[in-house]
Formats: C-alpha cells, sequence, structure tokens
C-alpha cells in the first residue's frame, strides 16, 4: 500500500539530444537547465528529488549545485526505462509513489507534481499521467502534440501524434464539440513495483510506431490514470526557439526570486 502524500521525484536525463544538441546543460539564468528543472520539482511536497542521468557532464553539474543525482546506463530506450534502474540504485521503498518530471521542464509548477501525486495514490493504478484540454485547432492537428481520449474512469484508452477523437460527421476544421480534446503532459507517476516490472515488457508496435512510450504500458493491458489539469502548463524545451523562450520567461518572471 502506498504511504498517502509520500512521493519522490526522479528525473530522467540523456546528454545526446537529435533537435537541440546537449540541451539538458543548456544556461538558464546562471544555472544547466537540469539543475533549473531539479529545483522547481523541489518547490513541490516530495519528500525528494533525484536526477538520473546517463553521463558524467550531468552528474557533476547536478553536485555543484547541491542536486542528488545518479549514474544509469547509456542504452535506455526511454525515460521510464532509466527511472527502472534508477529506483534499483536508490533501493527505494515499495511503498512510496515515484514521479516522473522532465529534465526539459525547467518551468514546471509544483502544483501539477502535487496533484499528479495526489490523484496517483488515490487512483491506485500502476501509472499515472496529466493531460489539459486543447482549445487551438492548429494544437489539435499538429504531429508534434501528443493527444489522449480517457474512458469513464479516467484512464486512458490511447495516446497519439494523430487528431483523436476524429469527427467523422462533422467538420474537421472545428474540434469536435460534444467530445473534449485532450493534450498528453509528459509526467507521470508510478508505484515502484510496478518501475520494477516495466523494463521486462516487451516494446509494442505501437510505441515505435507512434514513438510514444505510454503507449508500451497499454499494450500490456496495464492502466494508466490520467488526470485533466485544468489549466495549460509551460511548455519544455525541444528546440532552440524553446531555449530562448524558456530564456526569456525566466529573465522577467524568475530571475528576481532566484539566484
Amino acid at each position: 500500500m502506498l504511504i498517502a502524500n509520500d512521493f519522490v521525484v526522479i528525473i530522467p536525463a540523456r546528454l545526446a539530444s537529435t533537435r537541440l544538441p546537449e540541451k539538458i546543460l543548456a544556461d538558464i539564468g546562471g544555472k544547466p537547465m537540469i539543475v533549473r528543472t531539479a529545483e522547481a520539482a523541489m518547490k513541490s511536497r516530495a519528500s525528494r528529488v533525484i536526477v538520473a542521468a546517463d553521463n558524467e557532464q550531468i552528474i557533476n553539474a547536478c553536485q555543484i549545485h547541491g542536486i542528488e543525482a545518479v549514474l544509469t546506463d547509456t542504452a535506455h530506450q526511454s525515460g521510464t526505462d532509466r527511472l527502472s534502474q534508477a529506483v534499483e540504485i536508490l533501493g527505494l521503498p515499495e511503498n512510496i509513489a515515484v514521479i516522473n518530471v522532465q529534465g526539459d521542464e525547467p518551468l514546471i509548477e509544483a502544483e501539477i507534481i502535487n496533484q499528479i501525486a495526489d490523484f496517483f495514490i488515490y487512483k491506485k493504478t500502476p501509472m499515472a499521467t496529466v493531460a489539459h484540454p486543447i482549445i487551438q485547432l492548429s494544437d489539435f492537428h499538429n504531429p508534434n502534440i501528443v493527444k489522449t481520449v480517457l474512458d469513464n474512469e479516467d484512464c486512458a484508452l490511447y495516446f497519439s501524434r494523430a487528431p483523436i477523437p476524429y469527427p467523422r460527421d462533422t467538420n474537421a476544421h472545428i474540434l469536435p464539440e460534444k467530445m473534449p480534446v485532450l493534450r498528453h503532459v509528459g509526467i507521470y507517476a508510478y508505484s515502484v513495483p510496478f518501475l520494477k516490472i516495466y523494463h521486462t515488457l516487451s516494446p509494442s508496435l505501437l510505441e515505435q510506431t507512434e514513438s510514444l512510450e505510454q503507449l508500451r504500458v497499454l499494450w500490456h493491458g496495464f492502466k494508466i490514470g490520467v488526470l485533466v489539469y485544468p489549466n495549460t502548463p509551460q511548455a519544455g524545451v525541444d528546440t532552440a526557439e524553446d531555449l530562448a523562450r524558456v530564456r526569456e520567461i525566466w529573465q522577467q518572471q524568475y530571475a528576481a526570486l532566484t539566484v
């Protein structure tokens, strides 16, 4: 049984990045992005925040700034695979929740971390994640924005880069009116026992086709609870343009409050 309100945050971080090389170490207000992300996560109720990295450069950057970090293998296919190894290295007890915060989310709000932890502990599914309503038609058709549809118990039926649910009998150039369209947010919650199972699950063709790691979980028959968050969270960093945007936001909103 999970301990109520007891959770840790683990931040998977890899040095390689196709669209923005070594973005995880990019400077934001005088500190590496991974450090800023960890510091943001530390504002939540998490009892512990740990970076699970694939490179000594990331470990060193974290240690310089007092962030706990562990070195994991370089060959992991996904962040969840990396967390699976991290919980073994850390020897985490099986009765706490683990929250996966992406390393390129330096503007993540503590509230969304707290809410997914509470939802997961209440929901009692092996895994949980977050989605929020899509209000822009361009986002609905954007393949870089992952959509999800839920069942009547707020568990995911599917995740896709395609527009889902597709409005067959209405104008495809407007958002579906009766069915909410949800954008997936890449923050996850798991039980420690499930993380230990995850790395034994074979990758699925769905996962490989859509390039979405959570589809491995659905393929193998596990439930993913989905917290519908009312607000649109700040986006992470995938491109040089994203990095410039985050640096500007940091300068305007955060620099005066931190060092």
